[in-house]
């Protein structure tokens, strides 16, 4: 059993957030796959975990032929109105309702995590990539790389305790975690590459709005309420604060490139 309902219910609390502030924390890596892979016209496209459709839309423009998948029916609301000629659909990326060997690129940036069974959710990009495609699993890289280890921190005490065996957000993160688990779905594993991005708030306001529309930071306001987690974002986060009121972090993800 798959955590689409689960994780459809967090990540959509605040979908507008996300979309307008978030979501586009990560464009440096989704441009770097972009460069990376070969899509062009006509190239079908599965994101798995598509969110509110950044990378869909940037994909699109290159002309490929987008579908999306995720658990938060606002988020992909957005999505279409981004790229209205997308296919998005609700569910789990352990059962996508997509045929065999559809699609040429499959993407997850920062999903397979979530999935109940990682390597299942793998296993069914598998089957839905077709041979020779490429499949692109992107995680976050070692906390010791990326201040927002300190936002995880912050929120970390104020969340209920997890299930057993729940996956944390650098699960995936050390050196051989990627390879394991594409070993585990019956796949040869690429290199890990990893890569730098910059997130940018103008103000307390704005970081606000873009860390708590995440899962994590939802679950944190339900469990300890919204004065209370901001109080602790913002003194966890003093020290990236410009003299001009700004916030810059520097975030570090890993991705793989895998052949199908």
């Amino acid at each position: 059993m798959g955590t689409a309902n689960v994780q459809g219910q967090l990540w959509g609390v605040r979908a507008r957030d996300w979309a307008e502030v978030q979501e586009g924390m990560f464009a440096c890596l989704f441009q770097e796959v972009l460069q990376k892979i070969n899509m062009g016209w006509g190239t079908a496209v599965l994101d798995i975990g598509c969110g509110s459709g950044v990378f869909a839309e940037m994909a699109a423009l290159r002309g490929a032929k987008i579908s999306g998948l995720d658990a938060a029916e606002p988020l992909l609301a957005i999505a279409r109105q981004r790229v209205p000629e997308g296919d998005f659909r609700r569910g789990d990326m352990e059962e996508l309702p997509f045929a065999n060997q559809t699609f040429d690129v499959i993407t997850g940036f920062n999903s397979f995590q979530y999935a109940a069974n990682p390597a299942n959710a793998l296993k069914e990009a598998r089957r839905v990539a077709r041979k020779g495609g490429s499949l692109i699993i992107a995680v976050w890289g070692k906390p010791e790389n990326s201040d927002a280890k300190a936002y995880f921190a912050a929120i970390g005490s104020l969340l209920p305790p997890p299930p057993p065996g729940t996956p944390g957000p650098f699960a995936l993160s050390v050196d051989g975690a990627l390879e394991g688990l594409i070993t585990q779905a019956g796949m040869n594993p690429g290199a890990v590459q990893d890569v730098d991005c910059l997130w940018e708030y103008p103000d307390d306001e704005t970081l606000l709005r873009g860390l708590l529309s995440a899962g994590p930071g939802v679950r944190a306001v339900q469990h300890a309420g919204a004065a209370t987690v901001r109080r602790a974002i913002l003194n966890a986060l003093s020290p990236f604060k410009t003299a001009s009121g700004e916030y810059k972090f520097k975030n570090n993800a890993r991705y793989m490139i895998v052949k199908t």
